[in-house]
């Protein structure tokens, strides 16, 4: 491993335990604990921006996340932050008003490539669905997505799902 690699590593470390004591700080606090942390990464840096996002978001500064998820996206995230920045700005346009971009970006991204967020994204899209006055849609994604957990009746469930998603008879 390299000595850059050992630093990444590091770093990563260092925010994973930042996220796992987020409880202990104020709203503020965490906010200078995560500008301290990602200040170490470099200038225009895809990962702070989404860290930043994802701090901001989460001591309801959703405006504030909006602009750093897109710009972590633009910027170049690896496959599974890219998920999950697109999750999650999803997440902010939704709460902001913005359904339909939601609806879009979430739509396209259960499209992407099958990972362990699958469900997340079905779960965010059933919300925007539900906003977007489209509440049959968004409760066949979601027993969809939780027949696959059931070790009884996953194929009643998914019968019952694919009824409600399909469009109703004229």
């Amino acid at each position: 491993m390299s000595t850059d690699d050992a630093r990444t590593g590091d770093w990563h470390d260092r925010a994973a335990r930042l996220w796992d004591s987020f409880d202990e700080y104020t709203e503020q606090g965490f906010l200078d604990a995560m500008d301290r942390l990602t200040a170490e990464l470099p200038e225009g840096s895809a990962l702070a921006a989404y860290e930043r996002g994802g701090a901001y978001d989460s001591t309801g500064r959703t405006e504030l996340a909006i602009p750093l998820y897109r710009q972590a996206l633009a910027t170049g995230l690896d496959a599974s932050r890219r998920r999950q920045a697109t999750i999650q700005l999803a997440s902010s346009l939704r709460a902001l008003g913005e359904v339909e971009e939601s609806v879009r970006l979430l739509e396209t991204e259960r499209e992407a490539a099958s990972d362990e967020l699958d469900d997340a994204v079905v779960a965010f899209l059933a919300l925007a669905l539900t906003d977007a006055g489209r509440e049959r849609e968004a409760v066949s994604l979601a027993l969809t997505a939780l027949a696959g957990h059931l070790p009884r009746y996953a194929r009643s469930m998914t019968a019952y799902a694919a009824m409600l998603g399909a469009p109703a008879a004229d």
